[in-house]
Parts: structure tokens; sequence; C-alpha cells
């Protein structure tokens, strides 16, 4: 069974995260794990943290001379603010008085989680809920690429929008629409859009914003190329390969839609327009004419481009705080506590969407093709 867990809070000491259920032989590169934590760190609209973290992963168990075990997997991120926090997040109790977090703020995990957890002080709260935990995610996802990468599977992310400025007319799906170049364009794009245009507008809109105190949400795209016919299944409600992608997308923080193919768009029409045409060529290959499905039928991949589209809502703080209450005390009052915070992080998460789309397809590609070490599961796909 492959599952991972990540544990740590935004200004503590480190992040931790423990993968379980790898094959044992896989060669592993910290640089390919590193690289993705740079890039989910980068993109235009990011806050003054990103300033002071430089994430890096640090192997602690499961890993010997660059392979896998087959035992748990444990990386650590070190927290660099961590030297600022250390008195206010130690783990001891500390002699003098830490002023509480009580203002909650709209939009956030605030309210609930305070009311849920009894907590008085939101710090316990923001800590935890911080999306600085997806960095853990990250860096679990850049592990999982490397043995996806050992069956022909690549993922990639770009941005489709940012605060109503985007593509006009819906991109593509089907396997030509995404050829290399493309994202060689991506990766070199401060909002990690291929359309240059677009990127100068986007950023336009986020400067915009940023000078009112406000923030931008957005929409981007996560694409799998390779993935073999028959991950995921119709079985069981949860085995379904889209459902399983919808929870993990969903799981990341400011998330509040997703798509899969078409998705909302093939709502608006009939299903002589939206169902993709199944063809058989002469060399034994199967494809499809149109890609609305978006990679995956009946709860199973059907080797075409799995595509999820998703919705980043703008992030909850703002410079100009919106109204609330005081948890402490029941007063209405005219402004939040403001945090530090990103303008716009729609780059970064679909960084974040990336590594949730390998961590899903790399357990639904160990339960298909099953073993203990990668030679194992190699010549169970006949490779």
């Amino acid at each position: 069974m492959f599952r991972f867990l990540t544990a740590g809070e935004s200004h503590g000491p480190c992040l931790t995260i423990i993968v379980e259920g790898l094959p044992a032989g896989l060669r592993v590169e910290k640089a390919i794990i590193d690289a993705d934590l740079r890039r989910r760190q980068g993109g235009y609209g990011r806050g003054g943290r990103m300033k002071i973290e430089k994430d890096a992963a640090r192997f602690l168990s499961g890993v010997r001379h660059g392979k896998t075990l087959g035992s748990p997997v444990t990386m650590q991120i070190d927290n660099l603010d961590w030297v600022n926090w250390e008195e206010r997040m130690s783990a001891t109790p500390v002699e003098s008085a830490i002023e509480p977090v009580t203002r909650a703020r709209p939009g956030h995990a605030d309210f609930t989680g305070a009311i849920k957890y009894g907590h008085s002080d939101i710090r316990n709260v923001i800590e935890r809920s911080s999306s600085r935990e997806t960095a853990a995610r990250v860096a679990a996802g850049g592990l999982c690429r490397q043995l996806l990468s050992q069956f022909g599977i690549t993922i990639h992310s770009h941005v489709l929008s940012v605060a109503g400025v985007g593509y006009e007319t819906p991109r593509p799906l089907t396997r030509d629409a995404y050829p290399a170049a493309m994202w060689e364009a991506v990766e070199a794009s401060p909002m990690r859009c291929a359309e240059p245009d677009l990127t100068e507008r986007m950023i336009a809109r986020i400067l915009e914003a940023k000078q009112r105190g406000d923030t931008c949400g957005g929409t981007f795209e996560v694409v799998a190329l390779g993935a073999p016919i028959g991950l995921g299944s119709y079985s069981q409600w949860d085995r379904r390969l889209g459902a399983r992608l919808g929870m993990a997308m969903m799981s990341i923080p400011s998330v509040k839609a997703m798509e899969i193919g078409a998705g909302f768009a093939a709502a608006a029409t009939t299903g002589s327009q939206v169902h993709d045409v199944l063809r058989h060529d002469a060399d034994g290959d199967w494809f499809h004419l149109s890609n609305n499905a978006g990679g995956i039928e009946g709860g199973i991949s059907n080797g075409e481009p799995i595509v999820a589209r998703v919705s980043v809502k703008p992030i909850p703080t703002l410079a100009h705080p919106l109204p609330s209450v005081d948890l402490a005390t029941g007063e209405n009052i005219e402004a939040t506590r403001y945090e530090r915070s990103d303008v716009c992080v729609v780059p970064a998460a679909g960084v974040v969407g990336e590594a949730m789309m390998a961590i899903v397809l790399t357990e639904a590609l160990i339960e298909k093709y099953g073993g203990d070490s990668l030679e194992e599961m190699k010549r169970h796909a006949d490779m």
C-alpha cells in the first residue's frame, strides 16, 4: 500500500514527510526534488517569506546510496524562518507572555479551526493550516515523479487565468496540444504561462491588485502525459481515478473547484459533441479523436493525457483586511490582523497540483503493477 504523511508547522523547526510503499531499487535524485521545491517558491506575486526560505529536502531514512530500500522514506525540509519564531513556537512552556492571535481572517481556517479545536489563540490554527505545508507535498511528489518517469509518465502544469485575465477560448486537450516547446516556455515564464502577451497582462493584473492591497485568484491546468490504459477502477466509488484526483486537488489550500477534461463545458452541449471517438491503428495502438474526457473514462485512465483544471480563490490574507470578529471578546471589529502574505499563488499552486497528480498516479500505478522492487514492477508492466 502506498501512502504519505506530512507534519510540521509553518514557523516550526521543519517540515517532515514520510512516504511509504515505494518499491525498492528506485534511483532517486535529491536535485529533482529540490528543483520542484524551488519552482513552488517562484511565480510573480509571491510574498516576502519566499526571500527567506531556501527549501531543500534531506533524506533521513529509506534511501541508501541513492536508491530506495523498500522501507518508509523520510524527508525533512528546514524552516529557515524558525530562528525568528523560536520562543513563540516553542514546544516547551515559556515564561514570557506571548500575545495571542484572536482576530479571525475571513476566508481562512482561523474561525473554523479555533472553534473546532477549542483554541483561544488562533496561532495554533494558522501554523498548520498555512499553505507552507504544501512544500512537504511537493517533496513527496518529486519523489513520486521519479517512479512515474520509469514508466514513461511525465507531469506538467501551466496557468490558464489570473483574476479574469486568461485564455479567451478553452485550450485543446489532445496529445498534440502539449508539445515540449510549450513546457519550456512555461518554465521560462514568471507566471508559468506559455503565452508572453498573456503573461504580461497577468502580471499587470496582479500589480493592480497589489496596489489596492488586494489579492488575485485564478486557474491552472495539470497534465499527465504517457499514463497507460488501466489506472484506477470503476469497481468502488473511492477507487475511481477521477474521484481520487478530485480529492487530491481539492485538498490544496485555496482550491475551490476542479474539473477533468471538458468538465463544466461538457454539461452545456450534447453527447454527440462530447464523447471521444475511439480508434485502433495499424500498429495495434488505441487512440481517441478528441479528449473531452480528460484521459479518464469510467474511473479508469484511457491512454490519453490526463487533464485537470483547478480554480484557486484569492488569498484571504489582505493588506487592507476585511471586517471580522475578535474571538476572545466577541466584538465585531473593523479589520483583522494582517499576516505577511502573497498577492497571487496560482503559479505555485500549479506546482503543488503537479505533486498531487504524481502522488495519485503513483498510488494507482503501484496498485496496477504491484511488486516489492522496481524490477518486479517493470516485469509486471512488460517493460
